[in-house]
């Protein structure tokens, strides 16, 4: 029985609402299955459960209504599947990513290949707090990663081949921000507008736009629920390396400073989110200065 109690109490088993049921939620980092694996939760979702299977905000699959005197075999049938079970407790949860450049003519960064290494890293680390992150390929932040505890964006910087611009009107044709201008037929940049989606750079017909600075925007502390909160800026980094590293840091430092029952966003100040910052960016070279986003 000792052994059953260490099954039911796994992140990813759910007590429902009837007591006498579970539902158990699917490890699927970046909300990727394979077509097998997909026939595979179907089969065991139809044995243990009652053939229904729930998909989650976290861009995984639970398999609800579950007799708990099943979960210690249904458990095996998942890991023997390649979907092992998943997370929802206070800990690192699911891994979720848009498509990222694998797919989506938007993105600045290879999101995919980052969530699966931090999944590998980091998935089920036991926390006192509830551990989110989410990845974005760019700032249209399809997958709200700035209402995560952790967020990933990917971002560039244009610069516009000085004395060659047309002024052909592409690029502020395609700027939702409003951030480009025609001027003595050149375009001209307002930096404090441009949030580096990158979208002028892809509309330029004539290349003349380039990236001068491709990097990944790290937030922290942000939530979803009944008060939302936009996510506070750590730092900006140059490579999938620094973002592991930066990471890992977030989570050590959470791990050992956070208090249990309340959520990040609402303890950042008291863990001393400013001397988080601080730390991280001397240790990471060429880390970009961050600021706090007003929430």
């Amino acid at each position: 029985m000792q052994h059953e109690f260490g099954i039911h109490m796994k992140g990813g088993i759910i007590t429902e609402r009837d007591p006498d049921l579970s539902t158990v939620r699917i490890r699927a980092p970046a909300g990727l299955l394979t077509t097998d694996q997909l026939r595979g939760i179907a089969t065991i979702a139809k044995k243990y459960g009652t053939g229904v299977v729930h998909c989650t905000t976290r861009q995984t699959i639970e398999i609800p209504h579950v007799d708990p005197a099943r979960l210690k075999r249904l458990a095996r049938q998942l890991e023997k599947n390649g979907t092992p079970v998943g997370s929802e407790k206070d800990e690192v949860v699911n891994i979720i990513s848009c498509p990222g450049a694998e797919r989506c003519k938007y993105a600045n960064i290879d999101t995919i290949s980052l969530a699966k290494r931090i999944d590998e890293k980091l998935f089920g680390k036991v926390m006192p707090v509830k551990m989110r992150i989410a990845l974005s390929g760019c700032p249209n932040a399809c997958t709200s990663p700035m209402l995560n505890e952790i967020g990933i964006i990917g971002r560039i910087r244009p610069i516009r081949t000085p004395g060659l611009c047309t002024g052909c009107g592409s690029c502020v044709y395609y700027c939702k921000e409003n951030a480009i201008k025609i001027r003595n037929g050149i375009s001209e940049l307002d930096e404090d507008k441009c949030i580096q989606c990158g979208m002028c750079v892809k509309s330029c017909s004539f290349n003349l736009l380039k990236l001068a600075h491709h990097h990944y925007l790290i937030t922290v502390g942000g939530r979803r629920g009944r008060h939302p909160k936009i996510g506070r800026e750590l730092m900006t980094v140059d490579t999938e390396e620094q973002v592991l590293f930066a990471i890992e840091k977030i989570i050590d430092w959470v791990y050992r400073r956070a208090w249990s029952g309340r959520l990040l966003s609402e303890q950042l100040d008291e863990i001393h989110f400013g001397k988080l910052r601080e730390e991280i960016r001397k240790q990471v070279p060429g880390a970009g200065a961050a600021g706090t986003v007003k929430n």
